[in-house]
């Protein structure tokens, strides 16, 4: 059977395990001067609906650096504005791939494809969820803390694709989450409720309170207001998030170990301030260089794993 990763849910805590352990290996052993190549010879494509810098660049450097090449299709070029039906784009493009990696909107277009591809497929962002995010943002916590149960992740702003790929990650591997948002802007309930069915003892929380929420924070982390294909929505989501922005007087609630994490772009002088994306607490940055270490390591999982 072909493993894909549509969602977080075809994850069981033993794989997540291997995919982070696999992902930070090859990026210390490629730091030591070993260039591991256990992609040579497979093509990983890439078909987008959405624009991008990291997921693009993380998923074409990751095949490169392990021996394999990479394939960009528009959603035009791939057909998906109705030239051919799904199903005959998805048998074709798995025939000439040994993964595809999808950025759509819909969620049920990437569950779609999976049914009938030959070979694994990434959910590289949807709407609903954002796995390879989540995944980079846990090896980068591993990175600074080492072992994270008991950590807590604060999660300030929208209740949207990524704080519910977080919330279910930090459920599997008992990191405490919480989101600090407005009013209305929470994760759904019937969400919730399938997260802690999946994992009883979850610690999952709301609050509106985005100063009590980081006082026991090892993370505080934010994301854009309003993401693509919510800009009718920018100027009421920038009135609603206001109290929420991320900034030095946020932060100086949280405690002194504390860092920050964004998973970019950022709208700086909106979610968060120069001082903090900045400042010394920060490790956006090298959360952003783990998207390609991330993406390595799920590549080489896949691909080595039996399907």
């Amino acid at each position: 059977m072909t493993k894909h990763l549509r969602r977080l849910e075809d994850l069981v805590v033993e794989d997540v395990e291997a995919i982070l352990t696999t992902a930070a290996d090859l990026k210390n052993r490629r730091a030591q001067g070993n260039f591991d190549l256990p992609l040579q010879g497979r093509v990983v494509s890439l078909v987008f609906e959405k624009p991008s810098l990291r997921t693009r660049a993380s998923f074409e450097a990751a095949a490169m650096q392990l021996g394999g090449g990479s394939l960009f299709f528009s959603a035009a070029d791939a057909g998906l504005n109705g030239r051919e039906s799904l199903a005959d784009i998805a048998r074709v493009l798995s025939g000439y791939s040994d993964v595809v990696v999808l950025r759509t909107f819909s969620q049920q277009l990437i569950d779609d494809f999976a049914a009938v591809s030959s070979c694994p497929v990434i959910n590289g962002l949807s709407d609903d969820r954002h796995p390879c995010q989540a995944l980079t943002d846990i090896l980068t916590m591993q990175e600074v803390f080492g072992e994270l149960k008991g950590r807590r992740l604060v999660f300030v702003g929208d209740g949207n694709n990524v704080a519910a790929s977080l919330a279910l990650l930090c459920s599997m591997l008992g990191v405490s989450f919480t989101l600090a948002c407005p009013e209305g802007y929470a994760l759904d309930d019937a969400l919730l409720t399938e997260f802690r069915s999946r994992h009883p003892v979850a610690d999952i929380t709301v609050s509106h309170d985005p100063t009590a929420a980081v006082s026991e924070a090892d993370i505080v982390y934010t994301d854009v207001w309003a993401s693509m294909g919510q800009e009718t929505e920018a100027d009421a989501r920038k009135r609603d998030f206001a109290p929420f922005q991320v900034n030095a007087a946020l932060m100086a609630h949280a405690p002194s170990h504390c860092r920050f994490m964004h998973d970019l772009p950022a709208r700086r002088g909106l979610e968060v301030t120069d001082e903090v994306i900045d400042g010394p607490n920060s490790i956006a940055f090298q959360q952003a260089e783990n998207r390609m270490h991330l993406a390595k390591g799920l590549l080489a999982w896949l691909l080595e794993s039996p399907n």
